[in-house]
């Protein structure tokens, strides 16, 4: 049934590693770089106040991620498991269950946003300047939007379970440039400013869930994932193995939805201009994250498959050779970011204090890019074996549990600029409980290796 087995097996380890990280990080790329197109062309528009209403919309709109990734990381982590025990019907239960709940409930959530959005909006931070932008961009971002905004992304998890990332990364990459296709048309050519924006993100994940439910009709002789109802069920533990392993990604967003909250609410006390600046700067920096996500994403389908055959050193060398990987680009980028902020920064709106604001966050929020890369390898290395306890840990502290407290706390002390530094400091110190909780489980995983041999 699966015919990438060679991948999975037998092909060289980096030449597997690089045959699946290299799609998925750029599709990664690409899905940042069109969702930096929402804010790019929304800021030639010239109004702080509607860069602002994307960056306070934005935690309603990833909380579609988290369940994205629950669904999407939670069910390929299991068809990659079920695959290496060679159980394919339990890989075809489960992608079935992952498709059918992630779209019931993201139609659910997008329908309790535009009920709620009088309580949901002012709670995130919309004010009288940003309230009615705000309103426009949910509706179409959020509420249309949910179902195919969620399907997209856990359709390309789902698919990279059996070894397809080149498939499922032109799938995402297609959204993405469709979505920067679609910006100045809808934004300035029909003048639809901000719900333009929200429009043509909605469009084009519809555009990209079409495209992964017809590969999957078109190749469900050669693979084990199927949209059939029939294949739907909630026995086999197969709920709770999805839900819990994909809990962690799911939580990790959740707090970040919590943390940019906070973030936009310290913010927003000083002014507009702060909250759109620092809306920049972090989706600028979201480069960083899509390298790390991208690298970790790309390889968990490999360790999972050789950890349930166990083999072992297949699975340890992917890790090696992804830690070497990943390390290397995050430094690269963190350099670039660094050193090129104020024009980066300028590129996307000339309102000289937005600017000011933004280039000096960015100068900070980008300096965690290598401690990011070595922790979420981490986290998914834990999901890809089916661990639970540990990634939800780390992913409680990484958001939510260090940054909200030394937010506050650093904003007492040095103001606005110690916001900012909150998800430097908060970053590092959850590398380092990360590295903590690594080296017994992979002694452990050494000692597995000798006995095997």
């Amino acid at each position: 049934m699966n015919e990438n087995k060679e991948l999975f097996e037998e092909m060289p380890v980096y030449k597997a590693v690089v045959s699946l990280v290299v799609p998925t990080v750029i599709s990664q790329l690409i899905t940042v770089v069109y969702n930096m197109a929402d804010t790019f062309f929304i800021g030639q528009i010239g109004d702080p106040d509607q860069v602002a209403a994307v960056s306070l919309c934005m935690p309603l709109f990833v909380l579609l991620t988290g369940m994205a990734n629950l669904f999407g990381i939670g069910g390929s982590s299991l068809i990659a498991r079920s695959l290496g025990e060679g159980d394919l019907e339990k890989a075809k239960k489960v992608s079935a269950f992952s498709i059918w709940t992630a779209g019931m409930v993201s139609l659910l959530y997008g329908i309790l946003v535009f009920v709620l959005r009088g309580y949901l909006l002012p709670a995130i931070g919309a004010n009288e300047a940003t309230y009615d932008f705000c309103s426009r961009y949910i509706f179409w971002a959020v509420t249309v939007g949910a179902a195919p905004t969620v399907l997209n992304a856990a359709l390309a998890h789902l698919v990279r379970a059996e070894g397809y990332s080149r498939q499922a990364s032109f799938g995402m990459a297609m959204g993405g440039i469709l979505n920067m296709i679609l910006d100045p048309i809808f934004i300035t050519l029909l003048g639809f400013e901000i719900a333009g924006a929200a429009i043509a993100t909605m469009l084009s994940n519809m555009a990209a869930t079409f495209y992964f439910i017809t590969l999957i009709i078109r190749r469900r002789k050669s693979m084990a994932l199927t949209i059939s109802p029939r294949h739907y069920g909630l026995g086999n533990s197969i709920p709770s193995e999805v839900l819990l392993v994909g809990l962690p990604s799911c939580v990790m967003t959740l707090m970040g939805v919590l943390s940019n909250v906070t973030m936009n609410r310290l913010m927003v006390s000083y002014c507009n201009e702060a909250v759109a600046g620092i809306g920049i700067a972090k989706k600028v920096d979201m480069l960083a994250f899509a390298i790390a996500t991208g690298m970790s994403q790309g390889v968990l389908p490999l360790i999972g498959y050789n950890y349930s055959a166990k083999k072992f050193g297949r699975m340890m060398s992917a890790v090696k050779i992804t830690f070497i990987y990943s390390l290397v680009i995050a430094v690269i980028g963190m350099v670039f970011l660094l050193t090129c902020a104020g024009p980066i920064v300028r590129a996307f709106i000339d309102d000289p204090l937005t600017v000011e604001y933004g280039g000096r966050f960015q100068r900070i929020v980008c300096l965690p890019g290598p401690c990011i890369s070595v922790t979420m390898i981490i986290i998914t290395l834990f999901q890809s074996v089916g661990k639970k306890v540990e990634p939800l840990v780390l992913s409680l502290l990484r958001k939510g549990g260090f940054d909200i407290p030394v937010m506050f706390l650093m904003n007492a002390w040095i103001g606005v600029n110690g916001i900012a530094w909150a998800t430097p400091i908060a970053e590092f110190a959850s590398m380092l409980v990360a590295v903590l909780l690594f080296i017994p489980f992979w002694k452990g995983l050494k000692l597995e290796l000798e006995t095997v041999s």
